[in-house]
């Protein structure tokens, strides 16, 4: 036995070493060619794109280029005909000039896209991605197979990542090649249609009503003439000062209820005088300790804070779009800092459809490096100003929605396990008094069921492992920018950790990670398998005093997580290779190199000897579970007895109990092995002397309470109907 638990301890240490060169070794190789590449400003919006991207590389028959034309932008590409003149051979643009759409890691894929005169794609080159998968997962050469599926597909055809388009997505990394996805399609087919490739029905010009009233503030708010953008401090990186970074509001005022209330009919009328026919006007009012207009404006220059954007385009304003604001008419308009109105010069703008203001916040983003975010409110000016109302508009539809529709069954089914999972785990009571020590199947059967459907279906199958790249991930969300559609792109993670945080918070994290994580769910039939090929006699768990040192170690990892993610979430990804999920699941081993294999082995080895090694000694997410957990609503019974009595302590496989007979619900994993003993009075040693001592006596054997006790006979009597005398 002693030889045996030196053995283990042995194993554990190796299996602690490993996890430590992972985390320090592993992340030294040379990381992918295009993460997180640095592109120069040059690049992403210099007039000459091609001094600086190789734009021979996705539009080979051009031999000449121009500068960037067109809104949005593009680069002409001119071959050598056969008699020595130029001929147009197609047009290569950058992404981000077209769309805005982020991948799995909240920022956008930045690509190169060339395509012919006749709308044919003739090549596409990532340039800069920040997909962690891509880094240290999934090889970057899953991305390149990916691209290379494009060439030669017309930009105005059918895509549709494993659809009947016949795109077949990357492995692993399904919601980058969504996104992708859309960034190549719509990016091309927007090009094609501005340089008329690609035709569509022509947008007929905006007829407003003679609708004329006069809206007090409230009033234009509640119906939409106005909205309203809000960014918070935090959003936006600044100090707060008791005040936001900007609270701007904002209206189309070409509409006349619209510009009579804001302006005054004396100030409106002079606005639509000078007005061209093709020309639009908006009107801004902000407070904040922001500034939409910026301090560095110079004349002849251009507002870098502010854009309107309509479908693809975007529309800038230079120093002569600005008109002066000095007052709103407008009864109960707020009070604010800085006002102005600006002027759409363009005959491709139309009011009749919705338009969005963006703010650029420059300094912040989701990183937390140099940069600026994008802070977007979309605006429709309300249809009784319209002749015939709003127009019908299709709206491209977000990537995550798409995932969602796309594998609705398979989240039915998911949600519905989760759902299940939930609805037995609130009825052990019952459960629990319904089985014994010897013989607990309602408890066994299920959990069995659970694991089995948890490593088959949740991990294999659908890659929802949660990890602790998730909640780093999330916390720095909230310190930089929150973005749902993030968070939303794979719906089963989405499920899963909406899950995780009810039932952590209610019951702790046992129920996830007892009963549902697919890793610890495969340690635990690991476990099972050596009880089948004869390996239990040689099960043992590691002394309770070495478990109780060993157990903080996760803690620590967790931390270090934590901390280095603040400082380069790029070297936080790499270290949260301690976690095994990946290599698991979501790539897979044979797909992996040897060391990464040979941890997942080392682990699922130990987890024949040793119940759930990993869980208890090094992951991260299960410390990061378990802080939360200390304040959960419902814990494990206990009795006064518990505090002498050892019967529960020495059958936890999760050495959750100590001397003294308390539960750590921080390391609980719910077997509920300790509950059926609570109510058992064959098994459960208070209860065993209360029954022998009234079969001793001849006395009933009474129910047991919830207090995990006989009900008195005292009690039992007074409560039976007293028999009425004869008269």
């Amino acid at each position: 036995m002693f030889l045996l638990r030196r053995v283990l301890a042995a194993m554990l240490a190796f299996l602690l070493l490993l996890a430590s060169a992972l985390m320090v070794l592993l992340p030294l190789p040379s990381r992918a060619g295009s993460y997180d590449a640095e592109l120069s400003p040059a690049l992403l919006s210099g007039p000459d794109l091609c001094a600086h991207a190789d734009c021979r590389a996705v539009l080979p028959k051009a031999v000449r280029f121009t500068q960037r034309k067109g809104s949005p932008q593009y680069v002409e590409g001119y071959a050598r005909a056969a008699d020595g003149s130029e001929e147009l051979a197609g047009y290569v643009f950058l992404s981000t000039d077209v769309v805005d759409i982020p991948a799995y890691s909240g920022k956008p894929v930045v690509t190169l896209i060339g395509m012919d005169r006749s709308g044919v794609i003739a090549g596409v080159r990532v340039l800069k991605h920040s997909e962690p998968i891509l880094l240290a997962g999934i090889p970057e050469s899953a991305l390149q197979r990916f691209i290379g599926q494009y060439p030669g597909r017309r930009a105005d055809g059918r895509f549709e990542v494993g659809g009947g388009s016949g795109l077949d997505a990357i492995s692993g990394a399904t919601v980058t090649a969504i996104a992708e996805n859309q960034v190549i399609a719509r990016s091309a087919y927007e090009i094609g249609r501005q340089v008329g490739i690609f035709t569509t029905a022509a947008r007929p010009p905006a007829r407003f009503t003679a609708l004329d009233e006069r809206l007090d503030w409230a009033a234009l708010s509640k119906e939409g003439s106005v909205a309203t953008l809000q960014v918070s401090a935090r959003e936006a990186g600044a100090a707060s000062g008791g005040q936001p970074y900007i609270d701007m509001q904002f209206g189309y005022l070409n509409a006349a209820s619209v510009g009579n209330s804001v302006l005054g009919e004396e100030g409106y009328r002079k606005l639509m005088a000078g007005l061209a026919p093709d020309e639009h006007a908006i009107f801004i009012v902000a407070r904040g300790s922001g500034s939409f207009k910026g301090s560095g404006f110079v004349r002849g220059g251009i507002y870098d804070r502010i854009q309107l954007r309509q479908d693809t385009r975007t529309y800038t304003f230079r120093d002569t779009d600005y008109l002066n604001l000095y007052q709103v008419t407008a009864g109960g308009a707020p009070s604010y800092t800085e006002s102005a109105i600006f002027i759409i010069r363009s005959a491709d703008f139309n009011p009749a459809w919705p338009w969005s203001l963006s703010l650029l916040v420059h300094g912040a983003s989701s990183t937390g490096k140099p940069g600026f975010t994008r802070f977007e409110q979309e605006y429709w000016l309300p249809a009784r100003y319209l002749e015939g109302g709003h127009p019908q508009v299709v709206q491209p539809q977000p990537a995550w929605k798409a995932i969602w529709q796309a594998r609705l069954p398979q989240v039915a089914a998911f949600a519905l396990l989760l759902a299940l999972t939930a609805l037995v785990y609130s009825q052990r009571d019952r459960l629990v008094r319904a089985s014994t020590r010897k013989h607990k199947p309602l408890i066994t059967i299920p959990r069995t069921v659970l694991w089995i459907a948890s490593v088959g279906f949740f991990g294999f199958y659908l890659k929802a492992q949660p990890s602790i790249t998730q909640v780093l991930t999330w916390v720095h969300s909230m310190l930089y920018q929150w973005k749902w559609e993030l968070f939303l792109s794979d719906p089963f993670i989405f499920l899963f950790w909406i899950f995780i945080a009810v039932t952590v918070l209610v019951w702790g994290r046992g129920l996830f990670c007892g009963w549902l994580c697919p890793f610890g769910s495969l340690q635990h039939l690991a476990l099972k398998l050596g009880q089948l090929v004869g390996l239990g006699r040689f099960q043992r768990l590691l002394p309770k005093r070495v478990h109780d040192r060993l157990k903080w170690v996760k803690y620590g990892v967790f931390f270090t997580l934590l901390a280095v993610s603040l400082w380069s979430m790029e070297s936080a990804e790499l270290l949260a290779e301690v976690e095994p999920f990946k290599t698991t699941f979501l790539v897979g081993v044979w797909q992996r190199s040897w060391p990464y294999g040979l941890f997942v082995a080392a682990i699922l080895g130990l987890a024949m000897f040793s119940e759930r090694p990993y869980c208890k000694y090094v992951c991260p997410l299960g410390a990061g579970l378990a802080l939360p957990g200390r304040f959960r609503l419902f814990g494990l019974k206990r009795k006064a007895e518990c505090t002498s009595c050892k019967a529960c302590a020495a059958g936890c496989g999760s050495h959750a109990i100590d001397a003294q007979g308390r539960i750590d619900q921080t390391e609980c994993m719910l077997c509920l092995d300790c509950m059926v003993m609570y109510y058992d009075d064959h098994a459960c040693p208070p209860l065993v002397g209360e029954r022998k001592r009234r079969e001793r006596a001849g006395q009933v054997l009474t129910p047991i309470d919830a207090g995990g006790y006989f009900i008195s006979l005292d009690s039992l009597r007074a409560s039976m109907p007293t028999k009425r005398s004869k008269p």
